[in-house]
């Protein structure tokens, strides 16, 4: 355990404004909201919690009881020894990751938040990999345990074994039995011994019985005590490598709480040391509460320790770091974008260097997302009002914003989520922040006629908010079409489409743009003649199909001879053929990889027209469809899923269920897709019907325990089983 180098020194902290920006990560159910409002009330002397937006907040109806869980971003801001604490509180369940992505973006450091009832999650655990990749500092806290069946000891295991090293607690817990004169929920008392500062290491609460797991034995837990805290000291030590407090620690000299402390803000900064807190019950008086608050301000580092983010000019051309001072040039990130029926848009927004003042022009810049529906913009726009977002409504109006603080601004009527603002002077663009790809679709319409317009307003709305959701209006199956991040999110959207926009939709079958080809070749002819008095209608034509490889494309060819259609008739004939090929044959998609030659026809010297010969090589290759035979063509991806390694086994064989053919599997380790997450996981490549992956990105999170991520690209056609096309079909006509 001996460290390699001396202490090194701390970031210059002469321009820390007093803020620390913390966001809560923790699956649904761990009871991040209820803390952060615990946290609020303990900090505000006991006063009442300014709560949470009712639009961050859904509520499920299970066996009949409710429970809410988040499903917005939202900050809560507070005061604690000085300091101004941020409390980001993210969603909890993957289909919100676009909020939890903007909490970790505004954030400097995270609490991960564990129930001492069910442990560690998949999907918190990919976060905190993601998190360890970019070296932010991290704590835990270990709620509920002040519930029936809370384990401390099992949940602070498992959360070593999900998290690896570094993870080791603050306090330990001791449990004793409540007094008939202040009952709790489990019939037990719950407070915290302070491992660094030894205090309350020998007091057993005048002999009741007293343990730090609940294991109902209370002998030798003040030894268990020692040896935590010497493993606490040790970890800090190795982690912050001062060799000086090592010597003394070795010595058996007493150490100083406030060296101790130093070193550990050390350690947690680096993001090597994690740190942990239980909790339990809550109120201003709920043990963890004040200790989670004074661990922000003693340990958790500053704004300035965090690096501000990559930035270019908006022509992409190269510009200097900023400063991060709030003396510097401004540069700050819409994290989260809302919009009030009164105020209007509110944006969300970090200040990363500078400070924004309120009445003043900035520059608003956002590219990089066209492809998701979000063009390109470069404007100009006077701010309004700043305050500090408080939860529910309740708000705090200041005079300024300075470097590393969190606001909320009005009267940026066309910023987004991701937008960059900076000075008109000196423009610059931040680096857009990691977001997956929605990949569940979601074919909507309005249930009304008048609401169309409002529709298209309401979306364009949602999607500025909510980057994680893209918008399509799909040109060949007529769809409008919502890509969402999973069941939830689209839940959500239809949700705040009616309550907040008032628009009512309908949702419709997915559809797949298929396309049509012929078995073999064939010939066909087309006869339109047509006498109802005056001028008539006179063309025919016989042609001759053949299909080509596939990705060949079409062709026409005239080998018409001695004139059987007139020169200025073979256009027209092509033209038909053309317009016949794009609208389909058997269910409406358009035919591929054919080769069309015209070969003989007739004309009147009267009646034969441009029309007439388009509509007769129409007719020609319908006939010439019947006599080949149609064959479907569906769309393959090809995908690439991430997933744990110990899940390979049922991810392979769910893919080969769905007619798919796996092609290569790696250690993502050696791919460049994995990113963050690849620490013990795979990728699995392979290729699959378009058809079969209209819900794979639910079914992924069941196989795979949440864990599992797909990307998928369009790779090619091809020809769908006779069976699947004949069903396939007769629902087509059915609809």
């Amino acid at each position: 355990m001996k460290p390699t180098t001396t202490r090194e020194a701390r970031p210059d902290h002469r321009h820390d404004t007093g803020v620390r920006n913390i966001v809560l990560v923790g699956h649904t159910g761990a009871g991040k909201s209820a803390l952060a409002e615990n946290l609020l009330i303990a900090a505000n002397g006991g006063g009442a919690a300014a709560g949470h937006a009712t639009s961050t907040r859904h509520t499920d109806h299970d066996d009949g009881e409710s429970r809410q869980r988040t499903i917005s971003l939202t900050v809560l801001s507070t005061m604690h020894r000085g300091l101004r604490i941020n409390l980001l509180d993210t969603p909890g369940l993957a289909d919100f990751i676009g909020d939890l992505r903007a909490g970790l973006r505004g954030a400097d450091a995270a609490l991960f938040v564990v129930s001492a009832l069910d442990g560690v999650d998949g999907f918190t655990r990919l976060l905190w990999d993601e998190c360890a990749a970019a070296a932010m500092p991290r704590a835990i806290a270990i709620t509920r345990l002040d519930r029936p069946r809370a384990d401390f000891t099992s949940a602070l295991i498992n959360c070593q074994e999900m998290f690896g090293a570094g993870v080791l607690p603050l306090y330990l817990p001791v449990v004793s039995r409540s007094r008939p004169t202040e009952p709790t929920p489990d019939g037990q008392r719950h407070r915290l011994v302070d491992l660094l500062a030894q205090a309350g290491i020998d007091d057993t609460d005048g002999g009741t019985d007293t343990d730090t797991d609940g294991d109902g034995d209370g002998d030798g837990w003040p030894g268990r005590a020692a040896a935590a805290r010497n493993a606490l000291i040790e970890g800090i030590i190795a982690e912050s490598e001062d060799e000086s407090l090592l010597d003394q620690y070795l010595a058996g000299t007493a150490l100083p709480t406030k060296l101790l402390l130093d070193d550990l803000e050390t350690a947690v900064a680096r993001g090597r040391f994690h740190p942990v807190v239980a909790t339990a019950g809550s109120g201003p008086g709920a043990p963890g509460v004040t200790e989670l608050l004074d661990l922000f301000t003693r340990a958790f580092p500053s704004p300035f320790e965090h690096p501000v983010p990559a930035a270019s000019r908006p022509d992409g051309s190269s510009c200097p770091v900023p400063s991060g001072g709030p003396d510097g040039p401004l540069a700050a990130e819409v994290i989260r974008t809302t919009t009030d029926p009164y105020v209007g848009r509110v944006c969300l927004v970090r200040v990363f260097s500078g400070t924004l003042r309120p009445d003043t022009p900035v520059h608003v810049c956002g590219h990089g997302r066209a492809e998701r529906g979000h063009p390109d913009h470069d404007e100009d726009m006077k701010i309004g009002a700043i305050s500090h977002p408080m939860g529910r409504s309740a708000q705090q109006f200041v005079e300024m914003c300075q470097a590393g603080d969190i606001c909320a601004v009005s009267k940026l009527t066309t910023a987004e989520t991701g937008d960059t603002l900076s000075s008109p002077d000196a423009p610059i663009l931040f680096e857009a922040w990691r977001m997956p790809e929605p990949q569940l679709p979601m074919a909507i319409r309005a249930r009304t006629k008048s609401s169309e317009d409002k529709l298209s307003t309401a979306l364009a709305q949602i999607s500025a908010e909510d980057p994680s959701v893209t918008v399509e209006h799909n040109a060949e199956t007529g769809q409008l079409v919502l890509w969402c991040m999973g069941e939830a999110h689209g839940d959500m959207i239809i949700d705040r489409l009616e309550n907040r926009y008032g628009v009512a939709v309908d949702r419709m079958p997915i559809r797949v743009p298929m396309r049509e080809t012929l078995r073999g070749p064939a010939r066909g002819t087309g006869r339109h003649v047509k006498q109802s008095g005056g001028h008539g209608q006179y063309a025919i034509c016989h042609i001759e199909v053949e299909p080509l490889a596939a990705g060949s494309g079409r062709e026409f060819c005239d080998e018409v001879v001695g004139g059987a259609v007139p020169r200025q008739f073979v256009p027209s004939v092509e033209k038909g053929v053309w317009r016949q090929f794009d609208l389909g044959v058997a269910a409406g998609f358009p035919l591929v990889d054919l080769r069309v030659r015209l070969l003989d026809g007739k004309a009147h010297s009267v009646d034969s027209s441009d029309v007439a010969f388009q509509a007769a090589g129409a007719l020609a290759l319908k006939d010439a469809a019947r006599a080949a035979g149609i064959l479907l063509l569906e769309p393959v991806l090809s995908v690439c899923v991430l997933t744990p390694d110990e899940h390979v086994g049922p991810v392979t064989s769910d893919l080969a269920a769905r007619r798919g053919r796996v092609v290569g599997i790696a250690p993502a380790s050696d791919t460049a897709q994995a990113g963050a997450g690849g620490r013990n996981r795979t990728m699995i490549r392979a290729e699959v019907p378009e058809t079969e992956m209209l819900r794979y990105a639910v079914d992924i999170r069941s196989l795979t325990q949440g864990i599992g991520t797909f990307s998928r690209n369009h790779l090619r056609y091809e020809p769908m089983p006779d069976h699947l096309a004949a069903e396939y079909l007769a629902a087509r006509a059915a609809e």
